[in-house]
């Protein structure tokens, strides 16, 4: 017979459920004693015949021997108790009248049982009252009663129907966000336009299946590339569809940002507000690079600051030119340009990054991003991406709490 190592049973304590919408008191049978000559016969009868689950093997301060075996679909137990034979409480033993166990299926309990070993006197008997009804005793003589009554089989019908409907609803969620993970995948640049003067890469590590994290790489012919990060506002689903509705916006006008890449953002501002709801909006770092001058346009619309690092080690931070994208329908951002010369890196990187934590609650922080940057300068954009990310996970080897992307980028 199977025995537990600590005092309590998981199994069992795991299925009391208690809901959060009553206002009276909780209540319900929590346990019934019944005692027994010999623990191990006992355990090895309800445990073993019956198939309850052992819920306490404890020793008392008493030094007596706490022992309870709880039903296999409810949290109500039997304390079994032995006393010494000259004791008072001896007399109780056999005298157990009566506990009875409710079943959607009187005959099915009792054919499992009757395989089991346990002895019964008669089978089953049909009631007047519209049940079935069968006792029968254990060891010691104490006695008990397997009842089944339509209105019980209804009831646990009703909940088995509820659980399975609930799985299947999850079953589905999960596939659902499964396909929609596959799909935001597909959202993500799949390939990256050859320039001659730059090298980059990006990444999208999700805290969940899908997010509100957006990277991009949009190729707007003669050697001009636009490099983009953006953070929706909020997680999850909503967040992503979201993320997918500010990518369309940004290339359906992509044919513009050339030209005129502040009426390029305006119209994307103006696309996102009248789509959106309200509260909606994005962080969005824009810009444009042009391979034959190496000069790189940008507009930080409300979000971090992107880190430039000279190849003589200066660094500059690209601050914010104007606000988020999507909550004001009347909205501008300055345009500002910079070189990027050989051996200068560029990296763009949303919040997941910079506040991503350890154990000891301390952020990964701007600080020692830029620490990352300096250490790893020297390698190509795709390992020096690799690194970072490797010194972040390293750092925050916990959980990871809210979507981490990044795009490196560097002169060559």
């Amino acid at each position: 017979m199977a025995r537990m190592s600590s005092n309590l049973s998981i199994d069992w304590l795991e299925q009391l459920k208690l809901t959060s919408d009553r206002q009276t008191p909780y209540l319900r049978i929590h346990g019934v004693n019944v005692f027994v000559r010999d623990l191990e016969r006992s355990m090895a009868f309800y445990v073993d015949q019956l198939g309850f689950t052992l819920a306490y093997d404890a020793r008392l301060p008493s030094g007596d021997r706490w022992v309870a075996v709880a039903l296999p679909d409810g949290p109500t137990v039997l304390t079994l108790i032995a006393r010494r034979l000259d004791s008072d409480e001896y007399k109780y033993v056999g005298r157990q009248r009566l506990v009875a166990f409710a079943t959607d299926d009187v005959m099915a309990k009792f054919e499992e049982w009757r395989n089991r070993g346990v002895p019964f006197d008669q089978p089953p008997q049909s009631e007047s009252w519209g049940g079935m009804y069968l006792r029968f005793e254990d060891p010691d003589g104490n006695s008990f009663a397997l009842v089944s009554h339509d209105s019980v089989t209804e009831a646990i019908e009703a909940q088995r129907r509820e659980a399975a409907e609930k799985m299947e609803a999850e079953r589905r969620m999960g596939q659902e966000l499964e396909i929609a993970k596959q799909v935001q995948a597909r959202l993500f640049p799949q390939t990256l336009p050859a320039l001659e003067t730059l090298e980059y890469a990006g990444v999208c590590r999700q805290a969940r299946q899908v997010g509100g994290d957006y990277y991009d790489f949009l190729d707007f012919g003669n050697g001009r590339l636009g490099l983009v990060i953006g953070d929706i506002s909020g997680k999850g689903i909503a967040a992503a569809l979201l993320m997918a509705h500010l990518q369309a916006s940004l290339r359906s006008r992509s044919a513009t940002a050339f030209e005129q890449p502040e009426h390029f953002l305006q119209s994307v501002n103006q696309m996102f507000c009248e789509s959106t709801a309200e509260s909606s909006y994005a962080t969005l770092f824009f810009s444009e690079y042009n391979d034959k001058t190496r000069s790189l346009r940008y507009a930080n619309c409300g979000h971090l600051p992107a880190l430039l690092l000279r190849a003589d080690g200066t660094l500059e931070r690209l601050e914010s030119t104007g606000t988020v994208i999507g909550l004001f329908k009347q909205w501008s951002c300055s345009i500002v340009e910079r070189p990027l010369d050989k051996g200068d890196t560029l990296v763009l990187y949303t919040d997941g990054v910079t506040e991503s934590f350890n154990d000891a609650d301390e952020e990964f922080g701007e600080e020692r991003l830029v620490a990352a940057l300096r250490k790893h300068q020297g390698q190509t954009a795709q390992i020096l991406l690799e690194s970072i990310l490797a010194e972040l996970i390293k750092f925050a080897s916990g959980e990871q709490h809210d979507d981490i992307t990044m795009i490196v980028a560097r002169g060559r």
